[in-house]
């Protein structure tokens, strides 16, 4: 049997950690919560940037649906580069229907209208993060970025994923490993 590893596990239910050198815009100072990773490819939601200006009132307005009470204005966040119309509810499992893909123990994520229907009527999940759009990779395309020094990753916890200080996301997810961002560089390291 194959010896895992870090790089070939899975990193489902895990934070993904742009490194203070990533390159590609899209991704400078995110922290991406992986909810799917495996040899065919990896699918997460950034979720410390919000999707411009829309606000949940918003994308109901914009989804046609009628609400009978006035609705928290949640704010909706930028989920990645992919699909960047197309709506997740990343949340707590106290809410788990038809469609919803259970990621661990502490956090689902649902991509049907019932859910925004069901936040919108205060019977939606206890915490909650909704995004627009999401990060893919194809097969081995993760693993690369982590060898060529992109990406760190750490555990997930649920208070530092649905924290609504967005700006600190990044930093604190960082000290989860014990380091400060000085510490680290984005160039690879060569024995």
């Amino acid at each position: 049997m194959p010896r895992l590893t870090k790089s070939s596990e899975s990193l489902t239910g895990q934070l993904l950690i742009a490194m203070p050198g990533m390159e590609d815009p899209r991704f400078q100072r995110t922290v991406i919560y992986m909810c799917a990773h495996s040899e065919e490819g990896a699918m997460g939601l950034v979720i410390n940037r919000l999707f411009g200006s829309i606000t949940f009132e918003d994308l109901l307005e914009q989804l046609d649906m009628e609400v009978s009470q006035p609705v928290n204005n949640l704010p909706v966040h930028y989920g990645g580069p992919v699909e960047s119309g197309r709506g997740f509810v990343l949340h707590s499992t106290d809410y788990v229907r038809d469609g919803t893909l259970v990621v661990n123990d502490d956090v689902a994520l649902t991509a049907t209208i019932d859910i925004l229907r069901a936040i919108s009527e205060d019977r939606g999940p206890r915490r909650n993060l909704l995004l627009l759009g999401y990060a893919g990779w194809g097969p081995g395309q993760l693993d690369a970025e982590f060898q060529a020094n992109g990406w760190l990753n750490v555990p997930c916890d649920e208070e530092l994923l649905f924290d609504t200080d967005l700006e600190a996301k990044w930093e604190r997810s960082i000290a989860k490993l014990g380091v400060s961002v000085s510490m680290l560089s984005g160039e690879a390291g060569h024995a």
